[in-house]
C-alpha cells in the first residue's frame, strides 16, 4: 500500500536539535534514532489511535479510533455521516497518532499522510482480518465493543481509509532521555 511498497524502508533521521536539547544527562549525546521496525511494533500493539482531519472551514477535528497497521499503511473506518468522513471528502490530508502519557518512558508515533478510501473487496477482507487479529473478541465476540464491524465493512455501511505514511515521527522517552526521530517515505 505504501508508495515505496511494504518491503522498502524509510529514510530515518534523528532530530538532534530536539533530542540533545532535552537530554542534559551524561551519555545523552549518544542517543540514536528509533528504528522503523520499533515504530511498526508499536503501531501493531496500540489499541487506540487519534486521527486529526481538517474541517471544510479549516478547523481541526481530532478523535480517537481503532486502527490496524497492515502492509505499509494504517487502516481505519468511520461512518459515512461522521465528521471524519465529511472532512476527508473535502481534504484527504490527515495524521494518526498513538503513544502513552508517561513523561519518562514510551514511544509516541505520528503518521502523516493522505487518507485513501478502500473499496477493493479483497483488500477490505484483509483489513477485516487485520482488525480481527488485532482486536480479537472486541470485534469477533457478540459482547465485543465493535462486534459486527467486519460485516459492516464487507457490506460497505462503514467507510475504510488507508493512510500510507508520507512522513512519520517517533518521540521516545527512556528514563529521562528523549529522542525525536523522523521517517521519510
Amino acid at each position: 500500500m505504501s508508495r515505496n511498497g511494504p518491503a522498502e524502508q524509510p529514510t530515518t533521521e534523528l532530530d538532534a536539535r530536539y533530542s540533545s536539547a532535552l537530554n542534559p544527562r551524561p551519555g545523552a549525546a549518544d542517543v540514536t534514532a528509533t528504528e522503523w521496525a520499533e515504530a511498526q511494533r508499536r503501531m501493531h500493539a496500540a489499541e487506540i489511535f487519534w486521527v486529526t482531519t481538517v474541517r471544510p472551514d479549516g478547523r481541526l477535528h481530532i478523535t480517537p479510533l481503532i486502527a490496524a497497521w497492515h502492509d505499509g499503511a494504517l487502516y481505519f473506518s468511520t461512518g459515512p455521516g461522521e465528521q471524519k468522513a465529511t472532512n476527508l471528502a473535502h481534504d484527504e490530508h490527515c495524521a494518526l497518532l498513538t503513544g502513552g502519557n508517561s513523561l519518562t518512558e514510551g514511544l509516541d508515533v505520528v503518521i502523516e499522510g493522505t487518507a485513501k478510501r478502500v473499496d477493493d473487496p479483497a483488500l477490505l477482507e484483509q483489513v477485516v482480518g487485520a482488525y480481527e487479529t488485532k482486536y480479537g473478541p472486541h470485534i469477533t465476540s457478540p459482547e465485543g465493543t465493535f462486534h459486527g464491524m467486519g460485516d459492516a465493512i464487507r457490506k460497505g455501511s462503514v467507510l475504510v481509509f488507508a493512510v500510507a505514511p508520507a512522513t512519520a515521527y517517533g518521540f521516545g522517552r527512556d528514563e529521562g532521555v528523549y529522542t525525536h526521530t523522523r521517517w521519510t517515505f
